[in-house]
């Protein structure tokens, strides 16, 4: 026993030096919250405690490893968590938050994996004062809702120093019968300076249901383009956004039914989005609020307006209590409902009363 020690007390030194150029991160973050729901479209519970009300519980593991000359490489494998069951989010894909591994540079970061599309990012990062959580979440109403695409290659730009970054994305179809269904590509250019942050991302997805070689019944490519920004004005900080969405799957529905936009009788297939909202800080207290109008350029005309107001406290810097409301306007039998971070949701007003920690 007393070889074993000496030799592992060798052993242990050499390893550590080996692994000092890598570093392994591992994170979490966890949020559960009440929500009421009213004005339900079919059944529901009106009341209920959910998982991922501001953002989606997970637990991650990242890393970075210094191979020489500025390059890296990069990893990131994330699970989603529905904390109110201890259930798995995204259908239950192990990794179904981010799954991918690549190399980052001087010239810009590639990434191959599971990961998050650009509209999405734009949306959340740049446009929404929710960040897509709570129930004034813009993803409510504004664009495509696939939030991640499998069989990605994302290239990212290093930020210059003028502040103009750019990003690229291709998803790998991966039909046996054509090269063409279920893939998706776009890009983004921004700008990043002072207290502008500004964006433009244009992104398409053809056919995500036709996979089996048949003709698919409907039609579900999408096309969007979402024009973003937000500016800080020292004590706020103002959100505008413009989206055009073309494709009878560029509207929002639900994901975790496939087939939810074919049942759904009034998706946009033509629509054009506009979203002013604010931030206002007050030392750990923060003020939100939000208008969307989206304008339905079919037919119908089956346009919707949502209302959104919220606050956030800060009780640490990992610690955060939050409250929304949100309420939808649906004109013509227009059918969105007020959602979350994790949720769809129900109904056409929600309230959210919850908690979020990051560890």
């Amino acid at each position: 026993m007393k070889s074993i020690g000496i030799m592992l007390a060798g052993v242990v030194p050499m390893v550590a030096a080996a692994q000092a150029p890598s570093s392994v991160q591992v994170y979490g973050l966890l949020d559960a919250g009440v929500v009421a729901e009213r004005g339900c479209i079919g059944p529901c519970a009106r009341t209920r405690l959910d998982s991922g009300v501001s953002a989606g519980s997970r637990l991650g593991v990242r890393g970075r490893e210094e191979l020489g000359g500025g390059t890296s490489a990069i990893y990131t494998l994330e699970a989603g968590i529905l904390n109110d069951t201890g259930a798995s989010d995204q259908d239950g894909k192990l990794f179904g938050r981010q799954a991918y591994v690549g190399l980052d540079g001087p010239l810009g970061a590639v990434t191959l994996g599971r990961q998050y599309n650009l509209l999405y990012e734009t949306l959340t990062d740049v446009a929404d004062p929710f960040h897509g959580g709570m129930a004034g979440s813009a993803a409510n109403l504004v664009g495509y809702t696939t939030r991640r695409y499998d069989n990605t290659i994302k290239y990212q730009s290093p930020r210059s120093k003028s502040g103009w970054n750019g990003a690229a994305i291709y998803s790998v179809g991966e039909s046996p019968y054509n090269s063409k269904a279920n893939r998706a590509y776009g890009a983004t250019i921004g700008y990043e300076g002072g207290a502008v942050n500004l964006r433009v991302t244009h992104q398409r997805k053809d056919n995500p249901l036709d996979a089996s070689g048949a003709a698919s019944a409907v039609d579900q490519s999408a096309s969007n383009t979402l024009v973003a920004a937000n500016v800080d004005f020292g004590r706020f900080v103002g959100y505008a956004a413009y989206g055009h969405s073309r494709g009878a799957g560029s509207s929002p529905w639900d994901m975790s039914n496939p087939y939810g936009a074919v049942a759904q009788s009034t998706p946009s297939d033509n629509s054009r989005d506009v979203l002013v909202g604010v931030a206002v800080p007050m030392g750990a207290t923060t003020l939100l609020a939000s208008y969307i109008h989206k304008d339905d350029r079919s037919g119908a005309h089956r346009d919707a307006n949502q209302f959104a107001v919220g606050v956030s406290y800060a009780l640490s810097r990992r610690t955060e209590l939050y409250g929304a409301f949100a309420r939808i306007q649906n004109r013509n039998g227009a059918g969105y409902t007020v959602g979350n971070a994790t949720g769809a949701g129900h109904g056409d007003r929600a309230i959210n009363i919850g908690l979020r920690h990051a560890f």
